[in-house]
């Protein structure tokens, strides 16, 4: 009796720390469902247009991916708007106050790309004529983004794999070494894990980069989202220029614009709407004012002719025709 009840009361204090923690983690659970936006309810977010089942999923990832630091690899062919997410994981992070840096690592020139990335310091160079702050020092205390990655040299793979280790790193002809406490973003349009295969791409900068990855769909995967994001650029176009006020699009020319394939991916999709808005007379979009790719497949239907789908009374006219043979 004497070892019993102190043991008994352990437990039942045990028992009690249990249920307040479970209630406290409730409580918690409640509060972030009334403070997360519901996602099924909206048209898009952070300025991303969408409703697909698989645009509300990278919706969710952002929300989630964007309480932590870890590094993010965002994968998606050309214009499906890798750069919108990458900025609305930043605005919803801790770091929204801090600077959002975003770098097009195939459009530096290749002489450039460490001064650009690390900086400069006076004189290292013929045309150094100041201290110059590279990309990675400007984006202290925010984020980085690095897109077309895959288009970095292998020297540049390796200085980029050292600030992801230790966050550190020195300028062009400096000796000091400096830090930056920023979180990297990567984008890139190509498949990594054949580029490493081509030895064009290092695993460990791979592994480094793809902690968390995030997959954007094409436009042609998500044709249910098109008509949100043509009203989107159309009243985006309004505000712009008031004299195209309450511009509409026909039936005809978005039955066209959900039949096309979209290899530009939505940035195509708004290219072709700036086409049309110039293109028309008045307030209304016709499918005359399309893209000329986009209206082939207009005579391009007119060429296959009528469906195919088999009735009663064709087949039976072709059996009279053909003396009953099949």
């Amino acid at each position: 009796d004497i070892m019993y009840s102190p043991l008994k009361q352990r437990k039942d204090d045990v028992k009690k720390d249990v249920m307040d923690r479970k209630i406290i983690h409730l409580e918690n659970s409640r509060k972030a469902v009334i403070a997360a936006p519901d996602l099924k309810q909206q048209n898009g977010f952070r300025g991303i247009i969408g409703r697909h089942r698989k645009m509300l999923e990278v919706f969710e990832q952002i929300q989630k991916v964007s309480r932590y630091d870890y590094p993010i690899q965002i994968f998606g062919e050309t214009g499906t708007g890798k750069e919108l997410v990458a900025k609305a994981i930043h605005s919803e992070s801790d770091r929204r106050d801090g600077p959002f840096v975003p770098v097009n690592c195939g459009a530096l020139p290749e002489g450039l790309v460490e001064s650009e990335l690390f900086g400069h310091e006076k004189g290292s160079f013929t045309s150094a004529h100041r201290i110059k702050k590279g990309r990675f020092e400007l984006a202290d205390g925010g984020t980085i983004f690095l897109d077309e990655v895959a288009e970095l040299s292998k020297y540049m793979q390796v200085k980029l794999l050292r600030i992801l280790q230790e966050g550190k790193f020195e300028r062009v002809g400096g000796e000091k070494t400096l830090s930056a406490n920023i979180r990297v973003i990567s984008a890139t349009n190509k498949e990594l894990k054949r580029e490493m295969n081509k030895n064009k791409f290092r695993p460990d900068l791979y592994y480094r980069l793809n902690v968390v990855p995030i997959d954007l769909p094409p436009l042609n995967r998500r044709k249910s989202d098109i008509p949100s994001l043509v009203e989107y650029f159309i009243n985006m176009a309004c505000r712009q220029y008031p004299h195209q006020k309450n511009l509409i699009i026909t039936e005809e020319a978005m039955m066209l614009l959900m039949e096309y394939a979209w290899p530009g991916n939505v940035r195509e999709l708004q290219n072709t709407l700036q086409f049309a808005c110039v293109q028309c007379n008045g307030q209304l979009i016709t499918a005359n004012d399309l893209p000329r790719e986009i209206q082939q497949i207009r005579q391009d239907d007119r060429r296959r002719g009528p469906s195919k789908k088999l009735d009663v009374n064709s087949v039976k006219l072709v059996l009279n025709k053909t003396g009953g043979n099949k």
